[in-house]
């Protein structure tokens, strides 16, 4: 019943729009230099054929454009749903700013809308096409900076006025995670220990990319994203670690790469990026951006070990150099054990000669205690 409705509605329309064309060849007819000695009803036939002609067109494209109009009006929906409403508030004010634009610049043709009636209908219409879909266009693009400054505006005098203190919460820089240290998995542990205070940010790009490895069609990536994944539910379930995603990625540039969207949104938020990516630590550190490295930590709370010390130790493969041989501890650490090896796979006691520590971990070098 709709359709046949909205069909007979725009079989009007047609018959209106031909009628329009009609009127605008007429006044062409006694503008430009030919015979005017037209017969009525010649003119009337013409007419009649424009109006009968443009109606049956709009009844035939009627259904392929209200499906058209369907499927836009679902998409249109779809953005809506997926936008917060402060954007799409701006962004219908910047509709409005561009129809207001559009307004002043039809007027500048108002002669010929006198004369030709629809042709300065169709330039009002494209015109304010264009106007209003730049204005929308700019507004949804700088809808976070806008909002932001309106937001400052309007808060800061109330803030003021009633010295609003910030709990403490409020002064705790968020902790944005980055991909690593999610599949490193150590993070949900120190969390669980109460370490790690404040905003744990999970930004959309991180969990996108979680998901493109979890989907790869290489196993061992596969199972590094699904083990991401399993995390982040871990921290959300077993720890009660609220993940909050925020807003201020839309300030970000869409097409950079992960690493440099994780340091300007740290940036925008004045959070701190929590990875254990030792690239990534040092462009942050130029960025003068705040992190914290897990394996930093880690390597932190390793035990001492200082030259002369003795310690039990198993060497299991040999290193780079002829007589060397390389041990590990329950933490990993790296022993360089020289002269060592033909003690492969015995255990013997060293005494530490030297600890090299790096950003990277920590490496011990000894020698056997009888080579001591």
């Amino acid at each position: 019943m709709f359709k046949r409705f909205y069909r007979t509605i725009f079989t009007l329309l047609g018959l209106l729009c031909g009628t329009g064309i009609a009127l605008l060849l007429s006044n062409l007819v006694d503008v430009l230099p030919i015979e005017k000695d037209i017969p009525i009803y010649v003119m009337a036939i013409g007419a009649a054929v424009c109006v009968i002609l443009s109606g049956l067109i709009f009844f035939i494209i009627a259904p392929s454009v209200m499906r058209s109009a369907e499927k836009a009006a679902e998409e249109i929906d779809s953005t809506l749903q997926k936008r917060p409403l402060h954007e799409v508030m701006v962004s219908m004010a910047g509709l409005l700013i561009g129809l207001v634009f559009a307004f002043l610049i039809s007027n500048l043709w108002a002669g010929i809308s006198e004369n030709v009636p629809t042709l300065g209908l169709v330039l009002s219409i494209l015109v304010y096409v264009f106007f209003g879909y730049i204005g929308m266009y700019i507004a949804s693009r700088k809808s976070g900076e806008i909002a932001h400054m309106l937001k400052g505006a309007i808060f800061t005098k109330g803030v003021e006025r009633s010295q609003k203190k910030k709990t403490p919460k409020e002064t705790i820089a968020p902790k944005i995670l980055d991909t690593s240290v999610i599949i490193d998995g150590r993070i949900a542990d120190i969390m669980k220990t109460g370490f790690i205070e404040g905003k744990i940010v999970i930004p959309e790009f991180v969990l996108v990319e979680l998901r493109h490895i979890a989907d790869s069609s290489d196993a061992l990536k596969r199972n590094r994203g699904r083990r991401g994944l399993d995390i982040l539910n871990k921290i959300q379930t077993q720890y009660g670690v609220e993940i909050y995603n925020t807003d201020n990625e839309k300030s970000v540039n869409p097409d950079a790469e992960v690493d440099v969207k994780l340091l300007e949104l740290a940036a925008a938020m004045k959070g701190k990026v929590v990875t254990n990516d030792y690239n990534l630590n040092k462009v942050a550190l130029i960025k003068g951006v705040a992190v914290l490295n897990i394996n930093e930590l880690a390597n932190t709370l390793k035990p001492v070990v200082l030259p002369g010390e003795e310690m039990e130790v198993t060497p299991i493969k040999e290193g780079k150099e002829y007589s060397q041989a390389l041990a590990y501890l329950d933490d990993g650490t790296m022993i360089v054990v020289e002269d060592g090896r033909r003690f492969i796979n015995e255990n013997i006691t060293v005494v530490v000669t030297s600890v090299l520590q790096t950003s990277a971990g920590r490496m011990i070098f000894a020698k056997p205690k009888d080579r001591y």
